[in-house]
């Protein structure tokens, strides 16, 4: 019998690789307003709260520079154009979410990445999986407050200690902790194992066969 019936997944860092999507927009946005290019190393240490906050942390000045409302517009633009372009899925993760699909779990995607993006990626990498993906809009605010983790359990009509929340970064493990949730994480993504217990992870995982595993004997 599956204890844990619900399974919620952090997208960017978890189940795709998109920094360099992620980069190459940031840097497409702040070159067309004259500033300097952000490197891969400093773009991950970026990201994990929205792309308004990618934004305001690879802006000279932030949310304080006149600019930053045309450079989010800019960063928006391209990557809406070109988030396919440089990303992946992460190996063995369409494998995964194929398996835990046909074991019967329920599976989402919670990100703090524009909704409109979400979904577009989820239909272009996992089309033949059943997911609902939810990011960041005016009606859910975004992690780690546990509004969309709620949204996606009310649409399950399920309780926070039927779900396993799945992500790569300190935002996650907050978010999980937010919604009373337990958070596994993940070390292919844009956060190192040290990074991830020094933010309080209780359970980590190096590869997708051992994060089913585990999922499957709980």
């Amino acid at each position: 019998m599956i204890r844990k019936k619900a399974l919620i997944f952090d997208l960017d860092g978890t189940l795709l690789d998109t920094i360099d999507d992620l980069r190459a927009a940031l840097n497409a946005a702040l070159g067309k307003h004259g500033y300097p290019a952000r490197t891969r190393g400093e773009t991950l240490s970026f990201v994990g709260n929205g792309v308004g906050v990618l934004v305001e942390r690879g802006l000279p000045g932030g949310c304080d520079n006149p600019a930053y409302r045309e450079v989010l517009a800019d960063f928006k633009a391209y990557y809406t154009a070109h988030m396919t372009d440089l990303t992946r899925p992460y190996p063995g993760i369409p494998e995964l979410l194929r398996s835990l699909a046909g074991e019967g779990y329920p599976l989402a995607i919670v990100s703090n990445k524009f909704d409109a993006a979400v979904k577009a990626l989820a239909g272009r990498y996992f089309p033949d999986i059943p997911l609902l993906a939810v990011g960041e809009s005016a009606r859910i605010a975004r992690k780690p407050a546990p509004d969309a983790v709620f949204y996606v359990l009310r649409q399950w009509n399920m309780m926070p200690k039927d779900c396993f929340y799945i992500g790569d970064s300190e935002v996650d493990i907050a978010t999980a902790k937010a919604a009373g949730v337990d958070c596994l994480s993940v070390t292919w993504g844009f956060r190192t194992s040290e990074d991830l217990r020094a933010s309080g992870a209780s359970h980590l995982f190096s590869t997708p066969e051992e994060l089913h595993d585990y999922i499957v004997s709980r």
